[in-house]
């Protein structure tokens, strides 16, 4: 797979940042076709860290007004409606983990927001990364101000752990390749039930998803 993404764009540092802007390979992706493809650790951990850091900027600022604008399309509304509640879920998911452990400490509610933020992104597991992180912080309500540090010390964070894990993996003599290519199908499994999910699920007023 390495060789196939090379012949396609033809330049590694430009594959290896463009691995990292797309959604559900993102930075693990970007990472191990780094290292697959002969980048030095901390090269390879830059190219994709710069590469899926910067994606929540446009995430931030598009996500709202983009679902706002198929809402109100006939053909989208029932899709834009189901992607909310999705993303609302998991707001609410991650804010109940994080008042169970600080709901009782002198830390303010935005700082338990970006904590949760920052520890759902900085676990590099599928669907963990800054595209669904940044949308959590979204529906959580958190200005972009408040956004910047917990995507980007998180990404760091799961930079870290994936840059080690593909060099331990190199040196006990697993194949790159292979491990890309597991990313990959993890990738297409993980959207395609997801987007089962979304199709199955009712869409929530928003008093259920305030939990009001």
């Amino acid at each position: 797979m390495t060789e196939f993404i090379q012949n396609l764009i033809g330049n590694d540092y430009v594959a290896t940042m463009v691995m990292s802007f797309v959604p559900l390979i993102e930075l693990k992706g970007g990472i191990v076709f780094a290292q697959s493809a002969g980048f030095d650790f901390f090269i390879a951990l830059a190219l994709a860290y710069v590469g899926s850091t910067i994606v929540f900027v446009p995430i931030y600022w598009l996500l709202r007004p983009i679902l706002n604008l198929l809402q109100k399309i006939k053909w989208f509304k029932k899709f834009a409606d189901k992607v909310e509640s999705f993303f609302q879920d998991k707001a609410n998911k991650t804010m109940e983990k994080q008042m169970k452990k600080h709901g009782k400490s002198k830390l303010n509610e935005v700082l338990i927001k970006q904590l949760g933020v920052f520890i759902f992104i900085a676990i590099p597991l599928p669907l963990t990364g800054v595209w669904t992180g940044t949308a959590i912080g979204v529906f959580l309500g958190l200005k972009f101000r408040e956004i910047i540090w917990p995507a980007m010390l998180g990404n760091l964070v799961a930079g870290l752990i994936t840059s080690l894990l593909a060099l331990l993996c190199s040196t006990i003599g697993i194949n790159l390749d292979y491990v890309l290519y597991a990313l990959l199908g993890v990738a297409i499994i993980l959207l395609t039930l997801t987007i089962i999910k979304l199709v199955k699920q009712k869409p929530k007023n928003k008093d259920e998803e305030t939990g009001c």
